[in-house]
Parts: structure tokens; C-alpha cells; sequence
């Protein structure tokens, strides 16, 4: 398709995930490799939305970006993508003006959609819709990074779907069972990365942790090939369920020079009743023991990130107070809190107990006062010494980035965007780490 679109101004515009951000790269490659222009603001003529649709919130802000799209661009092509569009109806999307829907794992398709949309494939007020049973058997969504966007850091998809249903997640319904990506097919976009110039790359998936089922290459495994390509410096996780944790993948990614001592492990809940009415397959003494062996690799320096949810149905004071007292006597740092929000046609939306919003907000408050604590106590232990900061940004006499335990790091001197430099720490404000070089 080279040249096919050539001139013409392609906006991608991702929400939500990882793997969103990992789909929407690829797709500017893709875009790029038929002449379009990527303008990141500014005049477009197509705009491309990989949509979230997680929780109701992020339905929300799918439906208002495409809203927002459509008033400031009305003779652009809208096309939305990713799980919103998967799972939406076509009136919904009429009423916000999408010119085309695709839906998950028909992504690869989308420069032709385009294009035959810009040749007289397009009527006005019409939508079109490309869509499949995501339920059905399907192979990889063959989407490819050339070069990042982001030049310090790649964000590049090796696992899709998931067939792990807790009872609060539409997922598995927009994106289908769990599939692998060809090892193979990773390692080599692993290489393109690297000679772009770019030195680390995030491996993402809907549930990471099932690669290696089907594959015939363990997670692990792949992280030390992945560890042997000239030019790579830096290897991290997106997100990692805490029952894929075990010895093999621990010995094998801490013996990974590469690898960054950061693991992001979504609790959810640290009350057993509630993390049964989840079905998220673990206890919290599991997961307490998951990041023990971690820790039994990596050092206590392992910098733990996690996820939970708040005012899950039946959640009581002593389940919530539960949750908090695990996040604090296994050390978290980074900590994301959600409120519970009920998913059409998942088993939670049907559970009894449904906690008050007032309340909900109350426990949203204090496990976010709790995050910023723990967030604070992770960042000061590194206050006198010496760490390798991977610049993103600089501006005049100070620059940032983050340090290999995923923590955002502000110094002041000089740099270039790429570049790992030596960073002395003095301080720690507001989980953001500062320093000199």
C-alpha cells in the first residue's frame, strides 16, 4: 500500500491500556508506511480512535473523545477501533457521527478501510462496520512497530484476550480467549525497536502471563532472548496476574541483566471473600507470597506496583481495612485505585451487597492517601544514591525520565532524550524523585 495515503493527515489517538498504546504505535507504522502524515494536533483528514471500554468511566471518555473528534474535524474520516467499538451498538455510534467501527483483531485492516473510504467508499451519515465474533478461534492481529513514536520506550503487544473470567470484567467478551504472538514475530520487532534507537521495550498483553501456553516459548525464555539483541538496555512487564508468578519466570528474568526490578501486580482485594466473589483464582496469602519469592530474587529494592478495586458488592469496612493493612505489610509503591463499576452482562453486575457511592468515594479517598504514603516511603529509600535515570524530556538545565524501578525521576543538568545518565537522588516529593547529575 505504499504511497497510497500519501499526504494525508492520520491522527491516532489512544485510550486506557498498554496494549492500546501498543496497538496505536503499530498503527502509525502502518499508516506511515502508505505516505500518511501523523499529526499528533493541528488539521487531520482521518482520526483514529483505539477505544477502552474497562470500566463505564472509560466508556464514558471513548464516547466524549469521538464526540470531541467529530465537532472539531466534521469533514474528517472517524473511525473508531479497539474494545468500545467491539462491544457497542451501531445506533450509539451513528448518534456520535463515526464514519467506521472495526472491530478487535480486524486492526491490521485499518489503512485500507481508509483508504477505500478517501476513494469513494464513503457516504455521508452512513456507518460502516467491520466487525467479527471475537469468541471464535482467531489467529494474531498481525500489527508491527517500525519505529516508536516514543523514542525512549516501546510499548510492544506479545499477548491478547484473555481466558481468565473474573466475575467484573467485560474483556474476555471484547477481545476473546487468550492468544500468543509468534515468539519470533516479537523478537524481530524486538530488533526494529532496538535499531530505531530505542532502548527499552514493555512487553504487554490483555493477561500477560498466559504467554507460553500455546507458544512453545516461555515468558521468561523470551525475556532473555529478547535480553541478548545488541541495543536493548532496558526490558520491562506492562502488567503481570500473581498467579503467573513461579520460580522458572523469576530466575529467569532477574538473571536478565536487561530486566527492570519493577513488577505491576494487580491485587484487586486483599479480603479472601471478596477476591472469591472476583474469582481472581488466588488469596491474599498467595499474593503476599508471590511477592516474597520476588522479592527473594530481585531484593527488597523491588519496587511492587498494583491495582484495586473499591466498593466491589459485599465489600465490608473489615474487607476494605483488609485490603489496606496487605497493601502496607507487603510494601507496595505505586498503587491505582478504581471504584467498582458494574459491567453490563458480567456475573458482579447481578451480586447482591452493592456498596453506596458515598461510601465508595470514602474508600477511593483513603487507599489513594494510602498510595501516596507507600509511593513516598518506596521513593525515599533512594535518597543518597546513585541510579540510572533514562532521559524522556528535557527542558533548559533539567530534564526527566525514569529509573530502572519505575519511578518518574526530575534532575537537574544536562541530557538528550535516550541517553542513560547517572542521576544523584536528594529528595523525594510527591513520588517523584529529584536529584543532579
Amino acid at each position: 500500500m505504499s504511497d497510497r495515503l500519501k499526504g494525508v493527515r492520520v491522527r491516532i489517538i489512544p485510550m486506557g491500556c498498554r496494549t492500546n498504546i501498543s496497538e496505536s504505535e503499530a498503527l502509525c507504522s502502518s499508516f506511515a508506511a502508505t505516505g500518511a502524515v501523523l499529526v499528533p494536533e493541528g488539521p487531520l483528514d482521518v482520526a483514529v480512535l483505539v477505544s477502552c471500554s474497562v470500566t463505564a468511566e472509560a466508556d464514558r471518555k471513548s464516547r466524549q473523545a469521538l464526540r470531541r473528534l467529530r465537532r472539531e474535524n466534521p469533514q474528517a474520516v472517524i473511525l473508531a477501533t479497539g474494545c468500545w467499538a467491539q462491544g457497542t451498538e451501531p445506533g450509539d455510534a451513528r448518534s456520535l457521527g463515526i464514519d467506521c467501527i472495526v472491530g478487535n483483531g480486524l486492526k491490521h485492516r485499518i489503512p485500507e478501510i481508509v483508504r477505500e473510504m478517501l476513494s469513494g467508499g464513503r457516504t455521508s451519515g452512513s456507518l460502516r462496520i467491520e466487525r467479527t465474533d471475537v469468541q471464535d478461534d482467531h489467529g494474531w492481529d498481525p500489527l508491527f512497530i517500525t519505529t516508536p513514536q516514543n523514542r525512549t520506550r516501546a510499548f510492544i503487544k506479545i499477548q491478547d484476550g484473555c481466558s481468565h473470567r473474573c466475575s467484573y470484567c467485560i474483556i474476555p467478551d471484547l477481545r476473546g480467549r487468550s492468544v500468543e504472538r509468534p515468539p519470533e514475530d516479537v523478537l524481530r520487532e524486538v530488533k526494529r525497536v532496538a535499531l530505531s534507537g530505542c532502548s527499552e521495550v514493555v512487553f504487554t498483553g490483555i493477561n500477560l502471563g498466559m504467554f507460553g501456553k500455546t507458544s512453545g516459548m516461555l515468558l521468561g525464555e523470551l525475556v532473555r532472548r529478547a535480553g541478548d539483541i545488541s541495543g536493548i538496555e532496558r526490558i520491562r512487564f506492562g502488567s503481570l496476574e500473581p498467579f503467573a508468578i513461579n520460580e522458572v519466570l523469576l530466575r529467569d528474568i532477574s538473571q536478565t541483566r536487561q530486566f527492570c526490578p519493577h513488577l505491576h501486580l494487580p491485587l484487586q482485594s486483599g479480603d479472601n471473600g471478596i477476591l472469591g466473589l472476583m474469582r481472581r483464582g488466588y488469596s491474599s496469602e498467595d499474593f503476599a507470597r508471590c511477592v516474597d519469592l520476588a522479592r527473594d530474587f530481585f531484593g527488597e529494592d523491588l519496587h511492587i506496583s498494583t491495582d484495586i478495586i473499591a466498593g466491589f458488592p459485599g465489600e465490608s469496612d473489615e474487607a476494605f481495612d483488609a485490603t489496606l493493612s496487605l497493601l502496607k505489610a507487603v510494601k507496595t509503591g505505586r498503587l491505582h485505585v478504581f471504584p467498582f463499576s458494574p459491567r453490563h452482562g458480567t456475573p458482579a453486575e447481578r451480586l447482591a451487597g452493592r456498596i453506596p457511592h458515598g461510601v465508595i468515594r470514602s474508600r477511593v479517598s483513603q487507599a489513594l492517601a494510602l498510595g501516596r504514603d507507600l509511593l513516598d516511603a518506596c521513593c525515599r529509600r533512594w535518597i543518597g544514591s546513585n541510579i540510572d535515570v533514562l532521559v524522556e524530556k528535557c527542558g533548559e538545565g533539567h530534564f526527566e525520565g525514569l529509573s530502572p524501578h519505575y519511578l518518574r525521576v526530575e534532575v537537574l543538568g544536562l541530557s538528550s532524550p535516550g541517553r542513560s545518565t547517572t542521576v544523584t537522588v536528594t529528595d523525594a516529593v510527591d513520588g517523584i524523585l529529584k536529584g543532579f547529575v
